[in-house]
Order: C-alpha cells, then sequence, then structure tokens
C-alpha cells in the first residue's frame, strides 16, 4: 500500500467510446463530485467527436472551484500514451486512426491532455481505486463484447512495445478451433467466449432463435435450458483455460474478472474458474480472482490517474 500524497486539484476524465462519451470530475481528494454524457456523433467523423467531447468538458468545468490539472482519456483503439495518439482503431468511430488527441483537445479546451485506451483506463481505475488497489501484481481480465485487459505493475500500466499489450482475447484456444476471430484470424478465445461469440454458439448448438442476445441467454441458462448452459460454460470455460494461460506467463498476485459477461451469474463464473483450474499451473492456481468492483466508474479513475503521481496509489 503507497502513501497518500493527494494533488493540489481536481483532474476531469472521459470515458471515450463508440456510441457514448462518458465524463466525470475528480476532486483533489480523488472522489468523483460530478459526471455527465453525451453521444458519440461516430459516423460523423474524429473532429465532431472531438467537439463533442470538448462540449462535455465544457460542462464538467462548471461542477468545480478548484484548480483543474488536466483532461484524462480512456479511449478507444490502440492509444500511444507518450503522445494521446491514436495509433490505430476500427471504423467504429470514422476517422478515428491517426487522431492527436493532445493538440486537437488542448486547442479545444486549454488543459493539458493524457490519454490510454479504454480498457487500459479501466485496469488503472481498479488498481488505483478498486479491487486491485492493496496488490502490487494486477492481472484485468474483462469478458464482454470483446476480451482484453491490462498488466500494472505498482499500479502502473504496462502497455507493450506497440501500446497494444493487453489484447487478451487473441490467445489462442482450443475450443475456439476454426471460429473466425474479429480481428481476421481464426482459433481466438475471443470466438468462442466474447458475449456476441456465446450467443452465436447457442444458436450453432440449435437453441431457440428468438434468444435475442446473451443477457437473455444467461437468463435461459439459470431457467434450465441445456444448450443455453453449454453455450454459457464452454465460453466460459474457454475464458478460464486463456486466463490461465496468461497468469502462468505474468504470475500476478491478484486477477481482476471485469465486462459484462461478469454479471452473468454463477454458471458462469464456476466454468472461468474450473478453466483456470485446468490450465493453471500448481504454484499458482490459489492466486486470487476477483470480480471489479468499480463498474464504468473505472475509466474515470483511471483516466484521472494519469494526472497523479506515478509513485503511488490511492
Amino acid at each position: 500500500m503507497k502513501k497518500h500524497h493527494f494533488g493540489a486539484g481536481a483532474v476531469l476524465a472521459l470515458d471515450v467510446g463508440g456510441t457514448k462519451i462518458a465524463g466525470a470530475v475528480l476532486d483533489s481528494h480523488r472522489q468523483i463530485i460530478a459526471t455527465g454524457q453525451v453521444p458519440t456523433p461516430a459516423s460523423a467523423g474524429a473532429p465532431a467527436v472531438l467537439d463533442a467531447m470538448a462540449r462535455l468538458v465544457a460542462q464538467l468545468r462548471g461542477k468545480t472551484t478548484e484548480e483543474i490539472l488536466g483532461l484524462g482519456l480512456g479511449a478507444a483503439g490502440v492509444i500511444d500514451p507518450a503522445n494521446a495518439r491514436v495509433s490505430s482503431a476500427t471504423d467504429t468511430i470514422a476517422g478515428w486512426a491517426g487522431t492527436d488527441l493532445r493538440t486537437e483537445l488542448m486547442h479545444r479546451t486549454g488543459l493539458p491532455v493524457r490519454a490510454v485506451n479504454d480498457v487500459h483506463a479501466h485496469g488503472l481505475g481498479e488498481a488505483h481505486a478498486g479491487a486491485g488497489r492493496d496488490a502490487e501484481q494486477v492481472l484485468l481480465f474483462a469478458v464482454g463484447t470483446g476480451i482484453g485487459g491490462a498488466h500494472l505493475l505498482n499500479g502502473q500500466l504496462h502497455s507493450g512495445a506497440h501500446h497494444v499489450a493487453g489484447h487478451m482475447g487473441h490467445v489462442d484456444s482450443p475450443l475456439a478451433a476454426g471460429l473466425p476471430c474479429s480481428c481476421g484470424r481464426t482459433g481466438h478465445v475471443e470466438a468462442i467466449a466474447a458475449g456476441p461469440a456465446i450467443h452465436r454458439n447457442y444458436l450453432r448448438l440449435g437453441g431457440d432463435q428468438r434468444v435475442a442476445d446473451t443477457r437473455e441467454l444467461a437468463a435461459r441458462a439459470v431457467q434450465g435450458d441445456e444448450l443455453a448452459r453449454t453455450a454459457l460454460r464452454t465460453g466460459a470455460r474457454a475464458a478460464g483455460m486463456a486466463l490461465a494461460s496468461l497468469a502462468n506467463v505474468l504470475d500476478p498476485d491478484l486477477i481482476i474478472v471485469s465486462g459484462g459477461m461478469a454479471g452473468a451469474g454463477d454458471i458462469w463464473w464456476h466454468a472461468l474458474r474450473a478453466g483456470y483450474a485446468d490450465s493453471i499451473i500448481d504454484l499458482l492456481a490459489h492466486t486470487p480472482i476477483v470480480p471489479a468492483q468499480l463498474g464504468n466508474d473505472a475509466a474515470f479513475y483511471g483516466a484521472a490517474s494519469l494526472f497523479w503521481s506515478t509513485n503511488e496509489r490511492n
């Protein structure tokens, strides 16, 4: 546990996704004192998204009388934290790749800007203020629409040489053999264990076509639908096996599981833990696996932490 030395001002934090831009004000005590959100004009292109971000910043600035230290971002895409530039991105936000977040937003807001990938922001948030605040080495594993994560040492993010560390959904999985992945390859764990992939597998198994999504599938599983239980367990087991592979390499002292699937209930969690137990080496069999604590607020804490001292944690 690190010594507390709080900064002399507030930080504005934004979580930028393809559907919405959510924001918060964190005061000098590192508490969220106000939030807000605006829709992401994703199809209108990067300049329109930057303008929407600036409008939200303007709204949030009026929520505190403290000096604002800066604007921290958790943003979709591969983000270079050294210069807050979007190195690579899907077409979820039109023209997002190549965007210079620091220059563009400083021009629009006058604030210093720092940025990381959105899942990395969640990892930083959980490490600083959530389930990992007492741990030295944290592995965050996020299972939702896709699968991603973050590896943190003493509260500091390790993003890799090309800032793509954390693409944990692209670990090979024997349970996904031959299945197409979102990256264009086949056989990656995301192709069997992400939320939409579990739903696709349920339909492949002959499940009820009226089941619209994975949330409904999880409810069916609790009600006793055997195909729903099979699809849910298969996805969770694959996720657990992949998580064990990562733990075997990284040796964290705590594993935090986040994302939409972490709320899928006991069937999913039991299968995840079983898959982990099957693949983990004996020395690491008792590494704690815990759910994330902060929900969507994790991204705010993580983005704000970019302006907190690098040698301390909350």
